[in-house]
């Protein structure tokens, strides 16, 4: 069963909203999935929000049993370290964690660099001041 690990600017859960920096965001939503099936939701905190160094963030997350990363954002320094721990990273997607969650399971949502389709319904974010594209 894989576990999907998304930056978070909330504790709502499934109707939160995606933070622009995995790093940066107060909460982290972890979703249990089985055959494309919610499992299991939990929010945690983000313990190192308010002062978080490179490298820190990816050995928490390692240590939830994270099987994948989506974030709205990410550095290069950061895919490398979670790819290095064998999570996958997905980049570029803002909403909600629902919206983002049901285009992953799609299949819609997937690498470091976006998604490349224009025809969708939840909402991406590109880069530093790149805006929200729907």
């Amino acid at each position: 069963m894989p576990k999907i690990a998304f930056a978070s600017e909330d504790n709502l859960g499934l109707d939160g909203q995606m933070s622009g920096h995995f790093g940066r965001c107060p909460f982290y939503t972890l979703v249990d999935v089985e055959d494309e099936k919610i499992q299991n939701v939990t929010v945690v905190e983000n313990p190192f929000y308010n002062n978080h160094q490179p490298g820190q963030v990816p050995a928490f997350i390692h240590s939830q049993n994270v099987d994948v990363m989506i974030a709205g954002g990410m550095g290069p320094m950061a895919i490398n370290l979670f790819n290095s721990n064998g999570i996958e990273v997905v980049t570029g997607y803002m909403g909600t964690i629902k919206n983002v969650l049901d285009a992953y399971l799609k299949g819609e949502a997937k690498g470091a660099s976006g998604c490349g389709h224009e025809e969708h319904d939840h909402e991406h974010y590109h880069g530093q001041g790149g805006g929200f594209v729907h």
